[in-house]
């Protein structure tokens, strides 16, 4: 099988890259191409552990750009489309990029998996697009009701793949999934930003009462869902990827702070964002059920092996990290 992994490069990109070269998942794989505009998030350092693999190609390319995708797509079976912006307060900031590459890059994207004959295409979506939820869990089934721009513009790249599914035959699979952690992952997100910070000494932004939850994923968890998603998943079928662990953002502030040796003084209360959802929670019953999927990996048992690994890495964030903002 030859996969096409557009933002190969960013966080959740390049570990399936990883997983897919390092055989983690036990796939035949003939050949990865990593399709990526390198824009701030994209890190050609996250693909130094197989950058030597000789199935591994990473070529420079826009999502938005069809001339730049028919020169690398050509001859790929699978499609593993995660190239996206993907910060909420940058989408607040200005919109207008989250819509032109979460939306039309995918339209592009779409259009050219037709042009290419490209068997399986993956569309990688966030538990976002359901908007905020009180209590209990979304299920596939539930309507999209985004809040933030960058949302709206998933839930609208969400509407536009399940719509080549139904009018062109499109085998398109969507997935949706839950806060992801890990390693690599940029330091504008919560949790690498919190451990960077009290790193260097500096305290951690916590927006309004800090009582908003997420599910957290561990990113290796995710990937293994899109992977079971990619080898058995329906055509034109929605799959949500849950991590099972559910914390208000003050639960994991307190959490990450016990961690690296610090107590509740190194939290600086900011207000809170515009438009912040209250809680996101995804019932991933379907894809256990029809195709096995369970986390392996909770934040508890996983977040002092991050900290040691951001510790170990200063050479990977630092130039990164962000003057401010969460």
């Amino acid at each position: 099988m030859k996969y096409f992994v557009t933002g190969g490069a960013g966080f959740i990109g390049s570990n399936y890259v990883r997983g897919l070269l390092s055989g983690a998942w036990g796939n035949s794989v003939d050949a990865v191409t990593v399709f990526d505009a390198f824009t701030y998030a994209g890190n050609p350092h996250n693909l130094d552990p197989v950058a030597s693999d000789s199935r591994l190609t990473i070529v420079k390319g826009d999502i938005r750009d069809a001339a730049d995708i028919d020169a690398a797509l050509p001859g790929h079976d699978v499609v593993a489309h995660f190239a996206a912006e993907s910060h909420v307060d940058r989408s607040i900031e200005s919109s207008s990029v989250f819509v032109t590459t979460n939306v039309l890059g995918t339209q592009q994207m779409l259009e050219a998996a037709m042009r290419h004959g490209v068997t399986t295409f993956v569309h990688v979506s966030t538990d976002e697009v359901y908007g905020s939820i009180a209590e209990g869990s979304w299920d596939e089934n539930e309507p999209l009701l985004p809040n933030s721009p960058y949302a709206a513009s998933k839930a609208s790249s969400d509407l536009l793949a399940r719509s080549y599914f139904r009018t062109y035959g499109l085998d398109v699979r969507i997935t949706r999934c839950s806060n992801n952690f890990g390693t690599h992952q940029f330091p504008e997100k919560v949790i690498p930003l919190f451990v960077t910070n009290l790193i260097d000494g500096k305290k951690v932004p916590l927006y309004g009462d800090g009582l908003n939850i997420r599910d957290w994923l561990h990113v290796d968890d995710h990937c293994r869902g899109i992977q079971l998603v990619a080898d058995g998943g329906k055509p034109g079928e929605i799959y949500n990827i849950g991590g099972g662990t559910e914390l208000t953002n003050r639960e994991l502030t307190t959490l990450i702070l016990t961690s690296c040796g610090f107590d509740d003084s190194m939290i600086e209360p900011v207000a809170d964002r515009l438009g912040h959802d209250r809680r996101y929670s995804v019932d991933w019953s379907k894809i256990n059920k029809e195709l096995g999927y369970s986390p392996q990996n909770s934040l508890n048992e996983s977040i002092g092996s991050i900290i040691d690994w951001y510790r170990s890495n200063e050479q990977w964030w630092r130039p990164l990290k962000p003057q401010s903002g969460k």
